[in-house]
């Protein structure tokens, strides 16, 4: 039969790891798991986002399943709460491999209620969960310095904090698992509002015909200085809309906070309106555009 979840264990603290995702953010991890000396494996929807990694000697597997039953940990970072839900206990999923004391490790964005109801039937098969999203965007991933919000129980997260520190440089244990989906909410709404904000500014600096460009290097001296100021400030002054992450992420990500706040009963009245200008920026047909398409609608 299959391993136990931690028989024939790779030398020297190194683990078998699966890895699910391997996009703009999901490559680059996958690299830094196998710089720290982990045997990486990976399966992948689509098998031509893998071939670089394969090239370099990786396994690729036919199944999620299949990934499930040679890893210790399998980590995933894919769009949303249903393609994780098919992953782990659709057909052939992760959930059909996974021994007990194996771990999943979900680094999407999803809604808090998934996370939590997939930890519960993860805990009745003996199998670990920890919802880790992460904050920094392709540039984070590439240069592992990401910020990663942890929800988790403390043995799980401590099991695969090696791993999670290859990845970021700030793990924050949240809370219990879903907590780490709230936080990646929070931090969600603070971005994306700061950028609609910086969207209001450089319109109305433009209305006013002044140089944008010397607006942001004024505004970067001040009390509104900001990561986002800087980064999305410089894209709208530019008018450079490539993304750096596509805005139908952030719409997705708003769309799941706004429908649990309205669950719970928590108004979010400047998320709501940035909510109505990310529709509108997928209206306009900007989704796979970077979120300073915010200033275009501003402008349309």
């Amino acid at each position: 039969g299959r391993m136990s979840a931690t028989e024939g264990r790779v030398e020297g603290g190194a683990m078998r790891v699966g890895f699910i995702g391997l996009g703009v953010m999901g490559e680059p991890m996958a690299r830094h798991l196998r710089a720290a000396g982990h045997a990486l494996a990976v399966w992948a929807r689509r098998p031509q986002s893998a071939a670089a990694l394969v090239a370099e000697g990786v396994p690729l597997c036919a199944t999620p399943a299949e990934l499930a039953a040679r890893s210790e940990v399998v980590i995933t970072i894919v769009t949303a709460s249903a393609d994780v839900e098919a992953l782990a206990f659709g057909a052939q999923g992760l959930a059909e491999g996974f021994v007990p004391g194996a771990i999943h490790v979900d680094m999407s964005t999803i809604a808090p209620a998934t996370a939590r109801a997939l930890a519960e039937r993860y805990a009745a098969r003996g199998v670990g969960w920890v919802d880790a999203p992460v904050s920094g965007g392709g540039q984070g991933a590439r240069d592992a310095t990401l910020a990663i919000m942890a929800g988790a129980e403390d043995d799980m997260l401590e099991r695969v904090r090696p791993l999670l520190g290859a990845l970021g440089k700030r793990i924050v244990h949240i809370g219990p698992p879903g907590a780490g989906q709230v936080a990646k909410a929070c931090n969600q709404m603070i971005m994306v509002s700061a950028i609609q904000a910086c969207a209001e500014a450089f319109r109305l600096a433009g209305a006013h015909g002044v140089d944008k460009a010397a607006v942001l290097r004024a505004l970067a001296g001040g009390s509104a200085g900001s990561r986002v100021l800087e980064v999305m400030g410089a894209k709208m002054v530019a008018r450079d809309f490539a993304a750096g992450v596509e805005a139908r992420l952030h719409h997705k990500d708003f769309a799941i906070l706004m429908e649990e706040a309205a669950r719970l009963g928590a108004p979010l009245p400047v998320a709501a309106q940035v909510w109505q200008q990310l529709d509108a920026l997928m209206g306009a047909g900007w989704g796979r555009d970077d979120t300073a398409s915010l200033l275009r609608v501003l402008e349309g």
